[in-house]
């Protein structure tokens, strides 16, 4: 079975209140019918960093994401993990706004994911990132994950 990183945004999609925007509502809905139909085929991990970032926020919006990622076993964030980011954060040029999003990819990419798995297409699945993750692995000698959305993920 493949091995699927979840970043914060997927859960926050998972149980959000149902958006009036048009692009919310739709990643709302591909989220959901993915994680309704696809979860059984991968095995799922979040890290500590997820969890932080799932206790932000309304009360409730953070229980709903709690109760969602208390059942995926988190990942400990390591001092390789942490070098592995800098590097990421670095070498790719990141606004200092995307430094979690360095270490997200570095958990993902040091536990040795499959995937990574977000909406997060600003700093994460974008293909500028992407292009220059890809880069940085070759120089490197990594493997990264592969970067997607829930829609580029689904099994037909």
């Amino acid at each position: 079975m493949e091995s699927l990183y979840i970043e914060t945004s997927i859960i926050s999609y998972l149980v959000a209140r149902p958006s009036n925007n048009l692009i919310s509502a739709a990643r709302q809905k591909i989220t959901y019918d993915w994680w309704e139909s696809e979860r059984e085929r991968y095995n799922f991990f979040i890290s500590e960093l997820v969890l932080a970032e799932c206790s932000r926020g309304d009360e409730k919006a953070v229980r709903r994401r709690i109760g969602i990622a208390k059942e995926i076993p988190a990942l400990k964030i390591t001092k390789e993990c942490i070098e592995l980011a800098k590097l990421f954060f670095t070498k790719a040029s990141l606004p200092e706004k995307a430094r979690d999003d360095a270490l997200h990819v570095a958990i993902a990419t040091h536990y040795q994911m499959d995937f990574l798995l977000t909406w997060n297409c600003r700093h994460l699945a974008n293909a500028h990132f992407i292009r220059k993750l890809q880069r940085i692995s070759f120089d490197e000698f990594l493997v990264v994950p592969t970067i997607c959305t829930p829609q580029e993920i689904i099994n037909e």
